[in-house]
């Protein structure tokens, strides 16, 4: 993807492909300029315990994370918390009243989600 467009390439995924997406940018710094993540699986409903950090304190890349208030794969406060470890620019936009398919109005959503993703900056 760099050899078609070196000047931005984005990454990204929703759930376990948002989380296969970061852990693959921790591994492989400048690999991705941004990332996007959406409703990431920050540990299994009902496992609070057994977090899916430990690769966000080697994450250099800016990320826009999308989770619902709603989401049993992480609070709003338990991802508040996490992206506290990722050194890169990160912000949480959240999705108030939805769970983890981050509810129906994919449309009106996925604007939102454009501007705040281009926003970001590293």
């Amino acid at each position: 993807m760099r050899e078609k467009n070196p000047e931005q390439v984005w990454l990204g995924g929703q759930s376990y492909g948002g989380r296969q997406s970061s852990i693959l940018a921790a591994e492989a710094p400048g690999l991705a300029d941004r990332l996007l993540l959406l409703s990431y699986p920050l540990h299994a409903p009902g496992k609070p315990a057994q977090l899916r950090t430990a690769h966000f304190s080697t994450l250099s890349s800016p990320v826009l994370f999308v989770h619902g208030s709603r989401d049993p794969f992480g609070t709003l406060d338990e991802m508040r918390s996490a992206i506290q470890l990722i050194p890169a620019p990160v912000r949480l936009m959240e999705v108030e009243g939805v769970g983890h398919d981050l509810g129906r109005n994919h449309a009106a959503l996925a604007d939102k989600i454009v501007a705040a993703f281009l926003e970001l900056h590293s």
